[in-house]
């Protein structure tokens, strides 16, 4: 039986209800489980840890009693790091699984939770700012800045939050993949709230297009 089953008729998956009269949706999408895995769950470090301890016990294990020795000890340090990188694999999945981002003309909802999904609606007009984030496959972060007094709990929004903004949590969409032309649209829908700033981080210039991200403002003008 499918999650869709059990929503009032005419709600879409992720979405508190129907859509009010007039409100359009803009964009929908989850954050790719790659992107969750490598960005979220530091697959990088992770891989390297086990590698460069496996390296040292079992260089330390063949000086001592050679290449029989060495093997014993490396793979069940190679065995415990396989493990536990399946099981960030899987936690990777289950957020691309469970989450949908959704953009309207008035608003951004967040479906997220593995466990204990909740749904965040968060009006434009009740949007300080936004920003953007490149990762090199054209994924990248969306943070989200709220009004002074509103707050989501960190460990709510967790892993949709933007890292180290403990004390003024910033809802962030992950790793959405080909995340300027979201942003953009996001920006634009901004925008009807009356002219603003966008903060964040800029893409590069387009005559550019491969230069690393530099810190700048996007422009919504109304």
């Amino acid at each position: 039986m499918s999650e869709s089953e059990f929503l009032p008729e005419g709600t879409l998956r992720g979405m508190p209800g129907p859509l009010p009269a007039g409100e359009r949706i803009l964009w929908r999408g989850a954050p790719t489980w790659r992107g969750v895995l490598v960005q979220v769950f530091h697959l990088r470090p992770v891989v390297a840890w086990f590698a460069g301890t496996a390296t040292l016990f079992g260089v330390a294990a063949a000086a001592q009693g050679g290449a029989v020795s060495a093997l014993g000890v490396v793979a069940p340090t190679l065995l415990i790091g396989a493990g536990g990188i399946a099981l960030l694999t899987l936690l990777a999945w289950l957020v691309h699984r469970t989450t949908v981002y959704t953009i309207t003309d008035r608003r951004v909802v967040m479906h997220v939770g593995i466990a204990l999904p909740i749904t965040l609606n968060l009006p434009h007009a009740r949007t300080e700012g936004a920003g953007l984030h490149l990762f090199p496959d054209g994924s990248g972060d969306i943070p989200l800045q709220l009004p002074p007094g509103e707050r989501i709990a960190y460990l709510h929004l967790w892993p949709h939050a933007r890292p180290w903004r403990v004390s003024r949590p910033e809802p962030m969409l992950r790793s959405v993949p080909e995340a300027r032309a979201v942003a953009e649209l996001l920006v634009g829908a901004l925008a009807t709230q009356g002219p603003r700033v966008v903060e964040g981080v800029a893409t590069a210039p387009a005559e550019r297009p491969r230069a690393a991200p530099r810190p700048g403002r996007l422009a919504a003008a109304g």
